[in-house]
């Protein structure tokens, strides 16, 4: 012990050790205790970091108290969370789940897609749907099943008990392959697809899938020398045989070996929700691995109509299937504009029109598609008076980019038609007796939603108070949301018309079938292979395993669109592509809608976001504005190279809205020659007078009588053109008959 002096109270050391020692106990009696750690690179010092020192002495007490108290708090929320729920009710981290079929429903909606030869596919079927036996595919080719990855989320530890992936049996025709080159001395042009051919969408995947470490590049590459898009200038040695994609079914080629289940798909299936056959009848529930969303009843069980006959395209008395139209489908709304305009373009100079063909020609011997354009002829929110119809046609004959498609000449292949919100919700049976429910929340999109009736009441207000926020002020300021028609600029947005056209791609497809196609798309290719291949599809959106609907093939009156519908219903009718997604992801049924990779709708989406920069695909685009703005570095590209050299292989691009930008500043006005003058002429006269663009070039004789006509020369004209430019105008020269299109084809008039 040390000695204390008698003066000074200082303690008194009989040497230094016993001095440190006591030193060292006194700072060790503390909460914390420093420790040394040695730096790694640097051993010639060592950090010192303070950890907590757990001395219960004087402090046992208060501690043991505090611990206590902390345990039973803990034991009453665990308790308390856990009560009266089962295992299929507790909500996985993340977003809350959106599922109300049960696990019986869900195996009849696999089984009646894959009955109904939609679902021409190799890909195992989620363990989770629990089925007992493997499904007869008739749009399969019998071969020996190998097992294969699921593609899809793995399982939760709730499911660990769910049996293995079930592969369907194939019981279809036989598959021939298809090696598509141009034949000398026709390689000028690549060849049309051969009628009835089907693309085999699991090699598609096996090529450009982005979960795997696809390029984009590379994709494109596959696609488009499978296709024989290369036409005679194929660089590639040796064996192409892995990226022949395109398929022909063989007519009365399937097989006779029977299958594992002779089950009736309408009828209860067997299912196995556990490893263990007895797991029922020891009281465990049936939906076990399902997760229910919370608060909601289950769906009553689903009455499904018979499953439809697969009938290979080699087996048709007609070129067209009548259970798969060949239609594609887009949604406008406001005034038509070049947008619109150049879709329809891009689908005239891609898809087999037989426009090449002469009038009185016989019938011909491929499927024609049509495209059908939807116009809302007013506010997404407005309801269209009893003289619509004839008011849009009115409005589409004076308006020079909608006038020329209502030449008698395409009328075959181009419809306008008239939307009317209530009268489509009306044509989904899975919704007309309901929807009505919903009237003031239908504008819902990723759940944020816009209620059309609070709006109306704040603009009636507003017209009794006087002030400043009536509705002819808020449209003066750019900032009425029900009366806006059409997006003007990145801020003047028409976001209704956005929200109604998410629920009008699936009500459209759903009544109808065929495809949809947002009206910033632009087709690149024709379709022929990918209407062969009947399964529904939408795309990636971008790097997440999310849908982007911009694209979207149903077929009509399919489970699946009931399975969307009744879960949408349940929902709040929200048909944003991140929440169908996550229906599918819930109830297991991604399998059936295909998420196909961006890279055959979308080529630019990724290296937008700053992916695959080290080897991008040509174009290169660093932003979407890319396409209206060429880069000068770059600016060589579009002219140079033309249609040709724009994402070739892709079927089409997306440029993700950009409205309010002209694809042709220089020349913007339809420019198809002397079958559409008038419109033309109307055209510029507007630009004119209207101060939107530069003057006309040319004076028309029609516009001012007698007035001389202005030279037009190329010096007059933009030096470097961009893509979006060079795409109209050459879409633009194959309707004025001075180039062929894409597939050497020539319009006949």
């Amino acid at each position: 012990m040390p000695l204390l002096g008698p003066s000074s109270a200082l303690p008194l050391h009989s040497s230094a050790v016993l001095e440190k020692e006591q030193l060292q106990r006194a700072n060790n009696s503390g909460w914390w205790n420093p420790v040394s750690i040695p730096i790694p690179g640097v051993p010639s010092r060592r950090l010192r970091v303070p950890f907590p020192s757990i001395r219960l002495r004087r402090q046992r007490g208060p501690l043991l108290v505090c611990f206590a108290c902390m345990a039973v708090v803990l034991t009453v929320v665990l308790v308390s969370r856990g009560f009266g729920r089962t295992e299929w009710d507790q909500n996985p981290p993340g977003e809350p789940s959106t599922l109300v079929f049960r696990r019986e429903d869900l195996q009849r909606i696999w089984k009646w897609e894959i009955a109904s030869g939609h679902y021409p596919s190799r890909q195992s079927i989620p363990r989770q749907i629990g089925l007992l036996d493997s499904p007869r595919n008739p749009a399969l080719a019998p071969k020996s099943r190998i097992a294969t990855p699921s593609r899809y989320r793995p399982p939760s530890t709730a499911l660990a008990l769910v049996g293995s992936d079930t592969d369907t049996f194939g019981v279809g025709s036989k598959r021939t392959y298809l090696d598509i080159q141009s034949k000398p001395p026709h390689v000028s042009y690549p060849p049309r697809p051969v009628p009835g051919s089907v693309a085999d969408l699991d090699l598609v995947m096996k090529h450009c899938d982005f979960s795997t470490g696809k390029y984009v590049r590379d994709c494109l590459e596959v696609l488009r020398v499978g296709a024989g898009l290369d036409n005679g200038q194929r660089t590639r040695r040796g064996s192409i045989d892995d990226w022949k994609y395109i398929y022909m079914e063989e007519a009365n080629s399937t097989t006779s070996e029977p299958a594992p289940s002779q089950e009736d798909p309408l009828q209860p299936p067997i299912y196995r929700p556990l490893a263990d056959a007895k797991a029922n009848e020891d009281g465990t529930d049936p939906e076990a691995g399902l997760v229910r969303k919370r608060g909601a009843e289950w769906e009553a069980p689903l009455t499904l109509p018979s499953p439809l006959t697969h009938h290979p395209a080699a087996s048709l008395p007609e070129p067209c299937d009548p259970e798969n139209p060949r239609v594609f489908h887009m949604f406008w709304t406001g005034p038509f504009t070049d947008k619109p305009y150049l879709a329809l373009l891009s689908f005239l100079f891609t898809q087999n029109t037989g426009l090449h063909e002469p009038h009185g020609a016989p019938a011909p011997t491929v499927c024609r598609p049509q495209f059908w354009m939807w116009i809302n002829p007013g506010p997404a929110a407005a309801i269209p008076n009893p003289n619509a119809l004839r008011d849009m046609f009115s409005q589409l004959k004076d308006s020079p980019w909608a006038s020329p498609f209502l030449h008698p000449r395409f009328k075959d292949v181009i419809r306008f038609r008239l939307w009317n919100t209530t009268e489509q919700l009306d044509g989904v049976p899975e919704i007309r007796s309901e929807w009505r429910e919903l009237r003031e929340t239908l504008f819902n999109s990723g759940g944020h939603v816009i209620s059309v009736q609070q709006e109306e009441e704040e603009e009636e207000e507003s017209a009794e108070s006087g002030a400043n926020t009536t509705a002819e002020a808020r449209r003066t300021k750019g900032e009425d949301m029900l009366h806006r028609t059409g997006s003007k600029s990145s801020t003047e947005y028409d976001r209704l018309s956005v929200i109604l056209s998410d629920m009008a791609r699936f009500v459209l497809c759903h009544r109808f079938g065929g495809v949809y196609l947002d009206a910033d798309t632009i087709l690149l290719r024709d379709w022929e292979e990918l209407w062969g291949w009947k399964g529904a599809f939408a795309y990636r959106w971008s790097r997440l395993e999310k849908y982007n609907t911009a694209v979207l093939r149903m077929n009509r009156g399919s489970a699946l669109g009931t399975f969307l519908f009744r879960t949408a219903l349940r929902n709040g009718l929200d048909f944003h592509p991140m929440t169908v997604s996550r229906y599918t992801a819930d109830a297991y049924l991604e399998g059936l809608l295909l998420r196909l990779p961006d890279a055959l709708f979308d080529g630019a989406w990724l290296n937008t976001e700053y992916y695959q920069r080290d080897r991008p695909p040509q174009p290169y685009f660093t932003e979407f504005g890319d396409f209206f703005d060429t880069p000068e570095q770059s600016s060589a590209a579009p002219q140079a190279l033309g249609f040709d050299g724009f994402f070739k292989g892709s079927y089409s691009y997306h440029f993700h809205n950009f409205w309010w930008k002209p694809f042709d500043p220089a020349r913007n006005w339809p420019d198809l020659g002397p079958h559409f003058l008038a419109g033309e002429t109307a055209a510029r006269r507007a630009l004119r007078d209207g101060g939107e663009a530069q003057a006309p070039l040319v004076r028309p004789t029609a516009e001012a009588p007698g007035a001389p006509e202005t030279a037009e020369t190329v010096d007059d004209d933009k030096r470097d053109l961009d893509w979006a430019a060079v795409l109209k105008r050459a879409f633009e020269a194959y309707i004025r008959g001075e180039r062929a299109n894409m597939y050497g084809e020539w319009l006949v008039w």
